[in-house]
């Protein structure tokens, strides 16, 4: 048997871009599946998880502010993308087996649940993946500011942010060859660094409350469960 978790309750941060896969555009099923199995994978293991879910590949506010939408109407626009994202995750998570619950910081209660933190806390007691939409339901702030509040609220013992690359350099790898990976990093270090893996709301928010944060690569199958185990390749973020 594969040796227990380290973590009780995490949140899962996954970005809205990371649900196009090869596609330029939109929703790719395959990956949606993927990413399903992945997290039931986990959640066997013994983890209670909940999800926070970016809307990047549908529509992201400060793109749409930038072409003339006002900014509080272009970050509602894009909280509306985070649920449609979250209800395809749902949908995912169903088709293999996992069950689920969608919570939208914005009540559309003809679609999915109003975010309540004591119904979310219960879901997950009871084996549910919870996965919350549109953010904080206020303009101005990220969905990774959202991934910590929830990771927060909901007593998470560490957040996960799923990523294109396998933790935290201080350039782009894919741009710049010799970029510098981190094992390792203090929250300080990553704001004074500026090394742009959440924004600084979030990675506050996440020393604040202790919240130790994982940035690893979402490509890989399984890459989950194995960081869970403390056998996976991870950039760990935490008080030093």
């Amino acid at each position: 048997m594969p040796p227990a978790p380290n973590y009780r309750r995490i949140l899962l941060k996954v970005s809205g871009e990371a649900l196009m896969g090869d596609d330029a555009f939109g929703i790719n099923i395959d990956v949606i599946d993927r990413i399903a199995r992945d997290v039931k994978e986990a959640h066997e293991s013994g983890t209670e998880i909940c999800m926070v879910v970016g809307g990047g590949n549908i529509f992201r506010g400060l793109a749409g502010s930038a072409k003339g939408i006002d900014r509080s109407t272009a970050d509602y626009m894009g909280m509306l993308a985070t649920v449609m994202n979250a209800l395809a995750l749902q949908a995912g998570m169903e088709r293999v087996g996992l069950t689920s619950r969608v919570q939208s910081a914005i009540a559309m209660n003809n679609v999915c649940e109003p975010y309540v933190r004591r119904r979310a806390i219960r879901h997950m007691e009871k084996g549910r993946v919870v996965i919350f939409g549109a953010g904080t339901g206020n303009p101005f702030f990220t969905t990774d500011t959202a991934a910590a509040l929830r990771a927060a609220e909901m007593s998470c013992d560490a957040m996960l942010k799923a990523t294109q690359v396998d933790g935290v350099y201080d350039a782009d790898p894919k741009k710049v060859p010799g970029a510098k990976r981190y094992d390792s990093l203090s929250y300080h270090q990553v704001l004074a660094q500026n090394l742009q893996v959440m924004d600084a709301a979030a990675i506050s928010l996440s020393r604040e409350n202790g919240i130790p944060i994982l940035v690893f690569a979402l490509s890989e199958p399984g890459a989950l469960a194995k960081v869970l185990r403390g056998e996976g390749r991870a950039t760990i973020i935490e008080e030093k």
